[in-house]
């Protein structure tokens, strides 16, 4: 699964900048995580870092974006293969 942030989101900052996919952003009201981009940061980490910092706990899994560690792994080396293109381009 992809993570999501809840409405009991302070907007204190501290997930955006620790996301390495750079999945998390600052939505109309509070910050959101785009689950196209949300590994859970398998292949970067252990434990996924925006949960790790929020002082709040508000980033729970997403169960309307079910996805096995596989999938998220896979989606990882998609996404690390994309910044490699557009990097030597």
């Amino acid at each position: 699964m992809s993570l999501y942030i809840t409405d009991e989101c302070i907007n204190c900052d501290v997930c955006e900048p620790v996301c390495p996919n750079e999945a998390i952003y600052l939505g109309d009201v509070i910050y959101e995580i785009d689950p196209d981009l949300c590994t859970e940061c398998i292949g970067h980490h252990d434990k996924p870092q925006c949960q790790l910092f929020c002082p709040v706990d508000c980033i729970p899994k997403d169960p309307e974006h079910e996805e096995s560690e596989e999938i998220l792994l896979e989606k990882y080396h998609r996404l690390i293969g994309q910044k490699n293109t557009s990097i030597s381009e």
